[in-house]
């Protein structure tokens, strides 16, 4: 107990002192958490709401599928991914094995389903009560889908927060495309494996308790500005 004490002390110090290779991990952590979710949400959102207003042959199983993605491991992504950035891999010459770039490519794969699955049921029952309106105003799917978005903001903000909370928890994709380099792709999932690993309690604690914050400070925001924009 007095071992477990002087660890959370020690991490308290840390985050208190403003430890540089802290606030570090803390930083690119954000940045490429954040850059992932914003592109999930790109890629995403207009895929979910376009399965909710197109009707074509095969989408049930479209549909299906992308569900079934929310369950990817995300060690067998970053697998699949490591071996097609790896200097034999198809994708080898653009040099991202190992970089920043190559960990948001990885986050946003596990982040995109969740997206297209959270953008595409409100949209569907969204459509389900303006699809005449829509169709007696001559809008192509395009302007359908800007209207399915005007509508469904509060799905959009959760749709990226949920991605943006699913990108900054994962390690086992990251780690094996990222390869944990100090100063360059460690981040603080990587970092807590790490560190607990070499037995450097404190500073995975510090960051741990830095996750836990920012976990529970994303929950609180989006139960916030939903309700927000819901009651608009």
């Amino acid at each position: 107990m007095n071992d477990f004490a002087r660890s959370i002390g020690a991490a308290l110090a840390l985050i208190g002192d403003a430890d540089p290779e802290l606030l570090g991990i803390v930083a690119l952590s954000l940045r490429i958490s954040l850059s992932a979710a914003i592109i999930a949400l790109l890629i995403g959102a207009p895929i979910g709401a376009w399965l909710a207003i197109a009707r074509f042959p095969g989408r049930h199983a479209v549909i299906v599928l992308t569900n079934a993605l929310l369950g990817l491991p995300p060690v067998v992504v970053g697998l699949a991914l490591y071996l097609l950035l790896s200097r034999s891999g198809p994708l080898g010459s653009a040099g991202l094995l190992f970089t920043p770039a190559a960990m948001v490519i990885a986050q946003t794969l596990l982040a995109t389903p969740i997206v297209v699955a959270l953008v595409h049921r409100p949209a569907s029952l969204l459509w389900l009560e303006y699809a005449d309106l829509a169709r007696s105003d001559g809008l192509s799917n395009l302007r359908s889908i800007g209207l399915l978005f005007a509508l469904g903001r509060a799905s959009l903000l959760t749709a990226f927060l949920a991605a943006f909370g699913r990108a900054i928890a994962e390690v086992g994709a990251i780690i094996i495309v990222g390869g944990n380099i100090r100063g360059f792709t460690r981040t603080m999932t990587t970092a807590i494996a790490l560190e607990t690993s070499k037995g450097d309690l404190p500073l995975a604690l510090g960051l741990g308790l830095i996750l836990l914050t920012l976990s529970v400070a994303v929950s609180t925001v989006a139960f916030l500005l939903v309700g927000r924009v819901g009651e608009k």
